[in-house]
């Protein structure tokens, strides 16, 4: 918890053995501890922390989903959701904020850190290399003109 920046809290009554196991091998390779736990357990857990507005959500067959990437696990919960109709979201924590079904799936629609980096990244060289295109073309020009 002392890392975490996301907690989704999900229901997941009715979903066979199988379907978990793949939700959890997602949620690993996303970098999400994904775990059943005592309610009792996870409400002690967030005590202190910017997440203890959840405790009142902690009731019944609880999912916990917790990550230090602000979107993973948002992301991987709603696209199990998705398909799988069983697993239902109840609510979410981000930035000291309690989020319901929609906010977590509109935290889940956010790009990865990783892509928004690409994206900063491609806006910020879009001058540069339009600035390097043009000194090449004047360039070319300068040297076609004095071979002719």
């Amino acid at each position: 918890m002392a890392q975490a920046q996301t907690i989704v809290l999900a229901e997941y009554r009715g979903i066979p053995v199988s379907e978990i196991t793949k939700l959890r091998a997602n949620a690993r390779q996303a970098g999400v501890y994904f775990h059943v736990l005592k309610n009792t357990l996870a409400r002690r857990a967030v005590q202190g922390t910017p997440f203890a507005a959840l405790a009142d959500q902690m009731v019944g067959p609880m999912v916990y989903s917790i990550s230090a990437d602000a979107v993973a696990a948002a992301k991987v919960v709603h696209e199990f959701a998705k398909t799988n109709d069983k697993l239902v979201i109840k609510a979410g924590a981000y930035n000291g904020k309690v989020l319901d079904k929609a906010a977590v799936s509109a935290l889940a629609s956010v790009p990865s850190k990783e892509v928004l980096l690409a994206q900063l990244l491609g806006v910020m060289q879009a001058p540069v290399s339009g600035f390097a295109r043009v000194l090449a073309a004047v360039a070319e020009q300068k040297s076609a003109a004095t071979a002719a």
